[in-house]
């Protein structure tokens, strides 16, 4: 299975505020640059983590983006499973007709769909702290102030 570009931002967003200091804010472009992601991409999924309670975004001139939760607190499983749109790695795990034509007795469908659900099952085991145990060397690649 291949994450979407939408929840692999949504990720490296995440990320980059778990390194910013407790109360500092970030801004999209700052973001933008350290990923080399366009800002209008990044506009949108902030604006949904936004939604999601994951991430404070405060308006005006002095404004920015931070954390809502602390990063123990933000389970990537939960994150990945609100921003990916389609869990159907095959055809048949759609809600429409299916048209292949061994569908009805597949195993090949049971099988998948453990994997998935295996998937899931690990990424629900790390939260965003868990990720970024060494941000020492995350703020080193990403440009960031030490």
């Amino acid at each position: 299975m291949k994450l979407t570009n939408y929840t692999d931002y949504s990720l490296r967003v995440l990320i980059y505020l778990a390194l910013k200091k407790p109360g500092e804010l970030a801004n999209i472009t700052e973001i933008a640059e350290a990923y080399s992601i366009s800002r209008n991409h990044l506009t949108k999924v902030i604006h949904e983590l936004g939604k999601m309670g994951v991430i404070h975004t405060i308006r005006g001139r002095r404004g920015g983006i931070k954390l809502a939760l602390p990063p123990e607190e933000i389970n990537i499983g939960e994150v990945v499973r609100k921003t990916e749109d389609d869990f159907n790695i095959v055809e048949c795990f759609g809600d429409g007709p299916s048209r292949c034509v061994i569908s009805p007795i597949c195993g090949l469908k049971h099988v998948l769909n453990s994997a998935l659900s295996a998937y899931l099952a690990v990424l629900d085991e790390y939260t965003l702290a868990d990720i970024v145990k060494s941000p020492f060397d995350y703020r080193a690649l990403l440009g960031m102030e030490q």
